[in-house]
């Protein structure tokens, strides 16, 4: 598992910022931090964030647009992000949250205890499914190359003979020439009358 990969905090209040990173600080994963939607952006396309921890409503660039944006480029549409709100239940928000496919919606003030057993869920669940992916690369690589070692090896050359009528030219064997003879046509019909003679 890639070991350099942070949990992405992202909060314009530096106290909520504090009691986040404090909340999460047991679980011994590496903390990164951010102030605005568009420092999260950078931080996430720089790459090495492995869950992204977010608020929804900041000045500038909100959480939601973060996460639409991440959701169009390939290399963070599977990111798992939990967006936090401490404007109370919203059924507007949670649909278009749900429908970005945001791993869960916090409210605000956050139980240390619940965030911690979902962000450590949500992280390790990413880091193995990033290990599985990095390993299925791997095998198909190898397959490849397997592939292309055996295309590569020479083919045994079929048995060929000379025609009598072009001396040098050589001949495939007839597809027919293993078969057995059949007997003529009537041959059998003889054997009968023979038999009752």
């Amino acid at each position: 598992m890639p070991s350099e990969t942070r949990i992405l905090i992202v909060d314009d209040h530096e106290d909520t910022l504090y009691a986040l990173e404090s909340a999460l600080a047991p679980l011994g994963y590496q903390l990164g931090r951010a102030t605005s939607g568009d420092e999260a952006l950078k931080q996430v396309l720089r790459g090495q964030v492995g869950l992204l921890l977010l608020d929804v409503r900041m000045p500038g660039v909100s959480g939601l647009e973060v996460v639409r944006y991440m959701r169009r480029v390939e290399q963070t549409q599977h990111i798992p992000v939990i967006l936090l709100t401490g404007f109370g239940p919203d059924q507007e928000l949670t649909t278009a949250a749900f429908g970005l496919g945001v791993a869960d919606l916090v409210m605000k003030p956050v139980d240390p205890w619940a965030l911690r057993t979902k962000v450590r869920y949500l992280y390790d669940a990413h880091q193995h499914h990033l290990a599985l992916e990095q390993e299925v690369h791997r095998l198909r690589a190898q397959v490849r190359e397997h592939t292309e070692a055996a295309a590569h090896t020479e083919r045994p050359a079929l048995a060929h003979t000379e025609t009598p009528a072009h001396p040098g030219r050589p001949t495939l064997p007839h597809p027919d020439a293993r078969v057995p003879p059949q007997r003529p046509p009537g041959a059998h019909a003889g054997e009968l009358e023979k038999d009752r003679t």
